[in-house]
């Protein structure tokens, strides 16, 4: 059956869509989802077809063991629409890629990367009347795979679901954000997860940044687990720093998440004519950087942001601001080409945009 999955999706339609209730004005991240869900089940070691349905809660028994064991993991993805109302969706066949890694660490079943990049194509078809126009806004594409045994037992599960749903997104952050470098907590280890998008990661990460809220910042910089000497990521984001007319960003390691936003990025510093460097940073450089004088830009790389330029940096009770950053020549020429890619309003030499409508 594996090998038919692509044609076989079974689609059933809402009666009628909700479509009306949503302010395309005045969207709130990650609240309002889009008629439409799709689901895959894994049995006796092969995926089932996938079900497009209606979107709809889930119905889960107390046992369930992802509730208890923890074996989740996710992407994130978006889709945009052009004035014309052409549908495009951004590099997934490197989501598919990276949850087929994150699975692996996790001890669950890889997904077939053409099932998982037509799924979301036919999801996006049908359910295209809700990716905004507006600049900056989009449909976000959520991936979920998730262990399903009815099992009270450390073991991995037998049974496993794939979900994809939607929603409308504005802007994730409405301006510059303020960073701490954190160097108590750590948000991954060497060995671990880190590299996985593993949902545990993110849980550990919510209190310090919630402590860190109440500091007055945004968000955090991850530092090594081990020393708190090297700059690992910012928040949920790689962070990636500009000095003149270099680039560079803290290597991806087993405990770095390997974006997909970030090697975009690299890749665009790269074909301008920057200097890009992947390296061990250390929490050091960046401060004699920013003591000096001599950090342009920092910022942010994610699906959810693109790019989240930073204001400013805490460390060790110390305020550092960086200079305007309306005036930042990369990272603003940057997020305006990638949006106008992702729209296709620009030339595809990467082949990165895949046309859905």
């Amino acid at each position: 059956m594996q090998d038919n999955l692509t044609s076989q999706i079974n689609i059933r339609r809402v009666e009628k869509s909700k479509i009306e209730s949503l302010d395309f004005d005045n969207i709130q991240f990650g609240k309002i989802f889009t008629d439409h869900m799709l689901i895959m089940d894994y049995k006796d070691g092969e995926w089932g077809i996938p079900d497009i349905k209606p979107f709809e809660p889930l119905v889960m028994h107390p046992a369930t063991s992802v509730l208890h064991y923890g074996q989740s993991i996710f992407e994130g993805l978006k889709a945009y629409k052009n004035d014309e109302g052409d549908v495009f969706v951004f590099r997934p066949e490197q989501n598919a890629k990276r949850l087929n890694v994150s699975a692996a660490r996790m001890c669950m079943p890889s997904v077939p990367e053409d099932v998982f990049v037509d799924a979301i194509k036919q999801l996006v078809s049908i359910d295209s009347a809700w990716i905004p126009k507006k600049r900056g806004s989009s449909l976000y594409i959520r991936p979920l795979l998730f262990a399903t045994d009815e099992y009270i037992g450390v073991k991995p599960s037998s049974t496993y679901r794939l979900m994809i749903f939607m929603a409308p997104v504005d802007k994730y952050y409405s301006g510059a954000v303020k960073v701490k470098i954190e160097e108590h907590f750590s948000r991954s280890v060497r060995g671990g997860t880190g590299f996985a998008k593993a949902a545990g990661n993110y849980a550990a990460s919510l209190y310090p940044a919630k402590l860190a809220q109440e500091e007055g910042f945004d968000q955090l910089v991850w530092t090594d687990a081990i020393e708190h000497k090297y700059i690992e990521e910012s928040g949920t984001m790689n962070i990636m720093f500009r000095s003149g007319n270099k680039i560079f960003s803290p290597k991806v390691s087993d405990s770095i998440l390997s974006g997909i936003t970030r090697d975009s990025i690299l890749k665009l510093a790269d074909k301008w004519g920057y200097e890009v460097e992947e390296k061990k940073i250390e929490v050091q450089e960046i401060v004699s950087h920013l003591e000096n004088g001599t950090l342009d830009e920092v910022f942010g790389a994610g699906t959810a942001a693109t790019i989240a330029r930073i204001e400013s940096i805490g460390y060790r009770g110390k305020i550092y601001k960086l200079q305007d950053v309306n005036d930042w020549e990369f990272s603003n020429r940057a997020s305006d080409f990638l949006e106008s890619l992702k729209r296709g309003e620009q030339e595809d030499s990467f082949g990165w945009v895949h046309k859905v409508l």
